[in-house]
């Protein structure tokens, strides 16, 4: 059987698949071998930071409703935001 981790990137990925969300833009630093991802969908956006070797360890950023950075620190996390920003287009 396979052993599938189920870490946050592993989640988040998984979840903006299922939603549809699109890669709008990616830059690495070739230097430091990190690479920014910026998805979006309608118009909620956030960010991903991501090591190349190490993807386990990506941290993710969105802003909420108001504008204020919020730091996800789980799917949760990213689902309330989202959900928040979405519930408010008329």
């Amino acid at each position: 059987m396979n052993n599938i981790s189920n870490n946050l990137h592993t989640k988040v990925h998984r979840w903006i698949d299922a939603i549809g969300f699109r890669l709008n833009a990616s830059q690495t630093n070739g230097k430091s071998n990190v690479t920014i991802n910026h998805y979006f969908f309608e118009t909620f956006n956030f960010f991903e930071k991501a090591r190349r070797n190490h993807p386990e360890r990506s941290t993710f950023l969105c802003f909420d409703a108001y504008g204020e950075k919020i730091n996800v620190k789980s799917l949760l996390d990213l689902q309330v935001a989202f959900f928040e920003n979405i519930s408010q287009l008329k």
